[in-house]
């Protein structure tokens, strides 16, 4: 008597990836308009029309249910990640978002077991900073953080030390002496290595490369990269480094000007237009595009970071510019600067 072949997992359906980034976008924009009847009846027919659109759906479901576990109640996992994807309309942004949640519905048993370093954390950080949002936090040491605009940070402390994890973003610290005994030491982490504070104030930034830029306001940081622990350098008040995985880079001077956006300013001397697009990115829900012909002009003054488009606006002004603002087809915003006449 033959044995029957075993049912296949529907957590493991052979889907192709044009299915399921398929699938995936039609769920985003479930997700967006859940009373759309007429949305309703679009998917109810892309859902029938091939057998392998239904297997996909079902794999999303079924993920969802695994990952209730990870997260609150009140907001499933998948929710949260779809929230990611919807709020911030920039084009690349949206992008990586899709992406990342096919991996997360699509890519095989050990999706709940993502790594550190991967969007899924950020999304379900404990301190979360959307676009044009900063935020100030007092630890109960009496620790003071400010989130930069899109940023993520987990709090782990525990009774032998008090741990950030900087998912993403940026964040200014001012750390506090820990009143428990023994004091517990304070560590910033990020991808690139470990970040102790000797009593301080200074700014931890991540970059998309993994990398992380420490900059020292006052007293000193100890810089430890993550593959080379042995590489410890004290960073002095004053300096700025580059900190990757397996080294500290060379430190540089440090801008005290940099931490204006705490007060929701930026402030650039003689800065590159494209390096002030870049500074102003994060707190813009839209994607903001340099020409490349005007990207070296040199700007100075000082730009409201809570009103992107009003800075936008300025600095096509002052460098007699043409500022356009375009809208994409899933709803994501453009605002190019470029010479007047090529957009």
């Amino acid at each position: 008597m033959s044995r029957a072949a075993p049912a296949r997992s529907p957590l493991l359906p052979d889907v192709p990836a044009t299915v399921a980034q398929s699938a995936v976008e039609w769920w985003l924009q479930l997700q967006d308009a859940p009373a759309s009847a007429a949305l309703q009846m679009q998917w109810q027919a892309w859902y029938a029309a091939d057998p392998q659109h239904a297997q996909a759906w079902q794999r999303i479901e079924a993920v969802q249910q695994r990952l209730q576990g990870l997260n609150s109640p009140q907001t499933p996992p998948l929710l949260a990640a779809a929230r990611a994807a919807l709020v911030p309309r920039r084009r690349a942004g949206r992008r990586r978002a899709v992406q990342a949640l096919v991996l997360l519905v699509f890519g095989g048993g050990a999706v709940w077991q993502m790594q550190a370093n991967t969007p899924w954390r950020s999304w379900v950080a404990d301190v979360r900073t959307a676009h044009g949002e900063r935020r100030r936090l007092t630890l109960d040491d009496g620790t003071q953080l400010v989130l930069h605009s899109g940023s993520a940070l987990d709090l782990a402390y525990s009774i032998t030390e008090r741990r950030l994890v900087l998912r993403g973003g940026e964040v200014h610290v001012t750390s506090a002496s820990d009143r428990q005994q023994p004091a517990r030491p304070l560590v910033v982490q990020t991808m690139a290595g470990e970040m102790r504070p000797l009593g301080t104030r200074f700014t931890v930034r991540t970059a998309d490369d993994g990398r992380s830029l420490v900059a020292v306001y006052e007293g000193a940081v100890q810089l430890q990269p993550r593959l080379a622990p042995a590489q410890t350098q004290v960073l002095p008040a004053g300096r700025q480094a580059w900190l990757d995985a397996s080294q500290v880079l060379t430190p540089t001077p440090a801008d005290e000007d940099h931490t204006a956006w705490i007060d929701g300013m930026l402030v650039a001397r003689g800065l590159r237009l494209d390096a002030v697009l870049q500074a102003l990115q994060p707190a813009s829900s839209a994607t903001l595009i340099c020409h490349p012909a005007v990207a070296g002009l040199q700007v100075s003054g000082t730009y409201p970071l809570d009103d992107v488009p009003r800075a936008m606006v300025s600095l096509g002004a002052l460098l007699q510019l043409e500022v356009h603002t375009l809208r994409r087809w899933w709803g994501g915003q453009e605002i190019a600067i470029a010479p007047v006449g090529v957009l």
